[in-house]
Parts: structure tokens; C-alpha cells; sequence
């Protein structure tokens, strides 16, 4: 037994060193420590769907053969190489570094085994994300599509697999960038300035996991402060008239609400202990939900909720204030773009991912703009976890810039009234919707978020005042901050943002709305052997040491609290990272230098914080 237990041993290490023969990040572009962390066999391990995870599951992350082909065409017979999942073709750890573009399509391929243990169970085949169309094949069998580059979809694959040990997987990706009308965020043909490289395909992770006949596909949870509980609704892929939903809430490991449902129906648990989540305190409850067939559990998720409430409330000066959990609450954060030198959109690894959370914490922050552009679902497990209040944007796109990164005509009006919307296709407006949908969907039940923000400087912005009812109907619980930087439409929506480079300065108060400073900031400073070009940087202002940003940060953040009293209620200072050309981040690109004095920084950050309740 010993023998054999070393020749497996072995065998797996000999498998490891093939892997990793095959592979090695491409390019020579900086990259962050964790590029030398990731594991070729087995990169992202982590489990990737904590709101609503199941003990079985298996990642189908690794090698994968890839091809690009002409739009078109059939499947490859030959593919060109390999990929390492999920990291984007464009990408260094990608391992290939190669653009698509709008006239090809990128193919993948590989082969994987079930568990035997799985042994009479439906599998499900699960996607985190794929930009941007994405078509998929079970043993040379086309079994479905999704449309989408931001959210995770899934297929039950038990059908179309085989007798034998070894089932096939083939997806097809098409992603036409800035040449096309769907979301796409910052990614433009030609990169520069404010605009970043593209992503193509496969960027966050695959994985496959069983369960029975039927099973929970979706758990929406909200939570109410003034009742303390959560409100639940959990849905099936099948209606049984026998079903029954079961909520468990566990408070510190202890059991202390449980309430039943059928699937479909929302129902109401409570959490009597009322501990309320905020970046201060992030208490979380643990939740175990189950599906219950003629007496028997045939289902089990386990997740979690925040009792938290953000709201809005006009002061005595008749300045209305944004609050969290009934008391008012200056937000105060940074614009995070979400990128990564050797992974663009996907972080090497899970601490890395974690990283750039932590960091925002420990400077002062409480807030973080994920800024067009949605992240894995372990981010905001992250967010979560830590305590960082979120605000999601919906990733642009449309006409909302040229392939050379110039803005359309509709932005020049954004900081005004009323200013000139895009008119788009048909298509492209019901695709929109699709999507922010599924973008709300996926993180609907996670307590960071607590605002959605459907457009962006103009970028793409349509249609604004119907957009922002429907958001507000759709998630009464969030506020809808409608158009970040312009056009704004007065009585829509619930904030007027407004966004000033280099130094904050203070907008028009509307009645009804809360103030806040979404972008300002944007203080530049190069540094030599951290740069991703070293030929062309941007920056709204260049300072020439850390000492020199640190006292610029200061001046602004002084002038910001001054402006408090004013009316702004929540502040964006940008931006977290260098991002390519863009040297204005408080962290270089590769995470390895602070570009501020951390302590000046975080002790001037909870002066900002603390003005409003001074």
C-alpha cells in the first residue's frame, strides 16, 4: 500500500512538472509577486461561488488547448497551443499574450473526468465568467450559449456525457471589443490614457459540481434592520408540489432562526441577536439553506447576509445625508478598476485578489468604486468579510468611446441637465438590460454593495430616467446613484455625483438627492523599474516623490472636509492602482510600491470620515 500510495505521489508530481513545462507567463511587461505563486495545475483553487456554495465540487481550471479562428468557422482539428484558465488570451499568464479581435473567434478544448463518487447524479457545468459570447459543447454536442462577459452561467451537462472516463468540453468566444455594442468597461482596441487592453474569453473560473434531480439554482437574501431578520427567496430548477424550502441562521455557530417555504415564494427568517454589519463592525450570519423533497433533503447551500441598511435622510439644515444603519455616514473611498499587469481582468491568486481590499482598509478608506467592471464572486466574499462598502458600476459600453479612447459627442454635456443621450439599436438596449440584470442578480444578496450606478461620464448613457426606475424597482433596498459624472436628469434616481480633477470642488446641491464627489484626485507620480511603458504616462497631476504626494493628498483632503459641512455626503479619490499608462494609483501596478505615506494618509482619511458627525 505504501508503494503505491508513493507511485501516485510521484505520478501527480510528474504530472505537475509536464504541466508546468508547457507553460510559462508570456511577455515582458511588470507583474505583481503573485505571477511566481500561481499553480499551473490547479490556479484559483479557491472555492468560487461563497454565497451560495456546495460541499462537492471540482475546478476544471489548468491547461486548456486553445485556437483563434476566422469568425465562422468550424471547430479546429489542430489547436495552436495552450492557455492557462482562467486567465484572458491577451493576458501574460495566459501563457499566450495574443489579441482576437472582432473578426476572429477564440476556440478551447479539453478533456476532464467525473468523480466516480458522483456516480448517478445530474452534473452542473459552471462558468464564473466569459467575455463576451460565449457557446459551449459536451462531447461535440452544442449544448446552450450565454451572452454576457460579466456574470457566471451554468449548464446541466449530465445528458450529453458519455460512457467513457474521459468527457470533452469545447467553447467557442467571440468578444468584438470597441467594435461592438456590449458592456466592455475600459477595454479599447488601442489602449491608452484612460483605456486598457482587451479581454477575450474564459477570465474567471470553470467548474463542475453534482446534485440531484432537482436543486437550488438561486437564493436572493435581504436584510431588515428594524425586525432584524433577512427575507428570503430561494428558487429550483423544478416546481414539485412537495417542495419545501428550509432557512437555518447561525449566529457564531449557534443556531438561532429557522423558518420554511416553497421554492418561489418569499419568506421571512429572523435573526434575533440584530447585529448590524458595517466596515467597522463586519458581523456577518451564516446561512444554511436547504431543499426538502417528500421529507427528505435532497439540496443544501450554505451562505450568508449582513444586517445592514443604507438610506438616505434629510439633516436640519435640509442637506440630505446619506446614512448606513439609520445613522448618517460619510462614505469615503477609492476608484478601483479592478486590473492586473500579468492577469488584466483576473488576479494571479486569491491573496492577491484579497490584497488590494486589505490595503483600501488599512489606509482609512471604507469605501471602494469597482469601476465598470465586475469582479469574481470571492471579491465580494472579500468585501464582505472585511467590511468595505461597495458601489457597482455597470461596465460601459456602445458608442461610449472610439477605438482610440476619444469620448462621443454625449459626453460633453455630462455635467449639465437634460444633456444628449445615445441612441442605441434595439439589440444593443435589450442587451443591455440582460446584462445589468444578471450583474444584479449575482450580487444581490451580498452586503458590501449598497449602490448601483448604471452609467458613467456619459459612456453609452441611455435612456436614463427609465434605467434608473427600473433599477430602483428591481432593488428597493440600494440606493441608484444614475448617471456618476453626468448627464444627470433631476427626480431620478438618489445622488448627484459629480466628478472634479485635479482638486474637489463642490457641485449644486438638488433637492432630494444626496451630494457626492464620484472621481477627484488622479495625483501622478513615476516610477522608474514599476511602470508598464516607459515611453508615455498619464496623470490629472505629476508630483516628482512620495513625500510630495503624500502633502498633495493632504491639501485635497483638507479642502474635502471643508466641503462636508457643504452637503457632500461620500467622496472617490482615484484610484487604487497604476493602471497601465495611467500613473496616478496610490499603489504602482505591481502592488510593490505605496506611493503615499500610509500613516499621514490613513490618519488624515478618518479626519475626512469623522467630519460629518464631528
Amino acid at each position: 500500500m505504501r508503494n503505491i500510495r508513493f507511485g501516485l505521489i510521484s505520478l501527480l508530481i510528474l504530472q505537475y512538472v509536464v504541466n508546468a513545462q508547457n507553460w510559462m507567463p508570456a511577455g515582458d511587461k511588470i507583474k505583481t509577486e503573485w505571477s511566481a505563486k500561481v499553480n499551473v495545475s490547479n490556479p484559483l483553487p479557491d472555492y468560487p461561488r461563497p454565497i451560495l456554495e456546495r460541499t462537492e465540487w471540482k475546478s476544471l481550471n489548468g491547461l486548456w488547448d486553445y485556437s483563434i479562428q476566422t469568425k465562422g468557422n468550424s471547430k479546429p482539428q489542430l489547436f495552436d497551443g495552450k492557455i492557462l484558465v482562467p486567465f484572458a488570451i491577451e493576458s501574460s499568464l495566459s501563457g499566450v499574450q495574443k489579441t482576437v479581435g472582432e473578426t476572429n473567434e477564440l476556440w478551447y478544448n479539453r478533456s476532464f473526468t467525473i468523480p466516480s463518487e458522483w456516480k448517478n447524479k445530474n452534473i452542473l457545468l459552471n462558468f464564473g465568467a466569459v467575455d463576451w459570447k460565449a457557446d459551449v459543447w459536451m462531447n461535440d454536442i452544442k449544448i446552450g450559449s450565454h451572452q454576457g462577459g460579466y456574470t457566471p452561467f451554468t449548464f446541466n451537462i449530465t445528458p450529453y456525457l458519455n460512457n467513457k472516463k474521459e468527457q470533452k468540453l469545447t467553447v467557442r468566444v467571440f468578444d468584438p471589443t470597441d467594435k461592438g455594442f456590449q458592456p466592455r468597461g475600459k477595454q479599447v482596441t488601442v489602449p491608452g490614457g484612460i483605456h486598457y487592453t482587451p479581454v477575450t474569453g474564459i477570465w474567471q473560473t470553470v467548474w463542475i459540481e453534482p446534485v440531484e434531480d432537482n436543486y437550488i439554482i438561486s437564493v436572493k437574501s435581504v436584510p431588515n434592520i428594524e425586525s432584524n431578520n433577512f427575507s428570503f427567496k430561494a428558487i429550483t430548477v423544478k416546481q414539485n408540489s412537495s417542495d419545501i424550502i428550509e432557512v437555518n441562521i447561525f449566529d457564531d455557530g449557534k443556531l438561532i432562526g429557522s423558518a420554511k417555504s416553497i421554492p418561489g415564494e418569499e419568506f421571512v427568517c429572523s435573526a434575533p441577536s440584530g447585529k448590524l454589519w458595517s466596515p467597522e463592525s463586519p458581523l456577518l450570519y451564516r446561512f444554511e439553506i436547504s431543499l426538502i423533497s417528500d421529507g427528505k433533503v435532497i439540496d443544501v447551500v450554505k451562505s450568508y447576509g449582513g444586517l445592514r441598511k443604507i438610506s438616505m435622510k434629510t439633516d436640519e439644515d435640509g442637506i440630505v445625508r446619506l446614512q448606513l444603519n439609520n445613522k448618517n455616514y460619510f462614505q469615503y473611498g477609492l476608484l478601483d478598476q479592478g486590473y492586473w499587469p500579468d492577469g488584466l481582468y483576473t488576479a494571479p491568486t486569491d491573496e492577491a485578489l484579497l490584497f488590494d481590499i486589505k490595503k483600501t482598509k488599512e489606509l482609512g478608506f471604507n469605501l471602494i468604486r469597482k469601476h465598470v467592471k465586475v469582479e469574481p464572486a470571492r471579491w465580494y466574499y472579500h468585501c464582505d468579510m472585511e467590511g468595505i462598502i461597495v458601489w457597482q458600476d455597470m461596465p460601459s459600453g456602445d458608442r461610449s468611446v472610439s477605438s482610440r479612447g476619444e469620448r462621443t459627442p454625449q459626453w460633453q454635456t455630462r455635467n449639465f441637465y437634460n444633456g444628449i443621450e445615445l441612441k442605441r439599436s434595439k439589440l444593443s438596449e435589450e442587451n443591455f438590460m440582460n446584462e445589468w440584470k444578471e450583474i444584479m442578480d449575482f450580487t444581490y444578496s451580498n452586503p458590501c454593495v449598497v449602490m448601483w450606478v448604471p452609467f458613467n461620464e456619459a459612456w453609452g448613457q441611455f435612456k436614463t430616467a427609465e434605467i434608473a426606475e427600473w433599477t430602483k424597482t428591481y432593488d428597493p433596498s440600494r440606493l441608484v446613484n444614475s448617471a456618476s459624472g453626468g448627464n444627470h436628469y433631476q427626480f431620478v434616481g438618489d445622488i448627484l455625483d459629480t466628478h472634479k480633477y485635479p482638486e474637489p470642488d463642490f457641485p449644486m446641491l438638488d433637492i432630494g438627492k444626496a451630494s457626492v464627489l464620484g472621481e477627484y484626485g488622479g495625483i501622478a507620480l513615476v516610477l522608474d523599474g514599476h511602470l508598464w511603458s516607459t515611453e508615455k504616462n498619464f496623470g490629472y497631476i505629476q508630483n516628482k516623490s512620495i513625500d510630495e504626494v503624500t502633502d498633495t493628498y493632504i491639501k485635497y483632503a483638507e479642502k474635502l472636509k471643508k466641503m462636508i459641512d457643504k452637503g457632500f455626503s461620500a467622496a472617490i479619490y482615484t484610484q487604487t492602482t497604476d493602471v497601465e499608462v495611467e500613473v496616478n494609483g496610490l499603489l504602482t501596478y505591481d502592488r510593490k510600491i505605496l506611493k503615499v505615506n500610509a500613516e499621514k494618509v490613513k490618519k488624515i482619511n478618518y479626519e475626512v470620515r469623522n467630519s460629518l458627525n464631528k
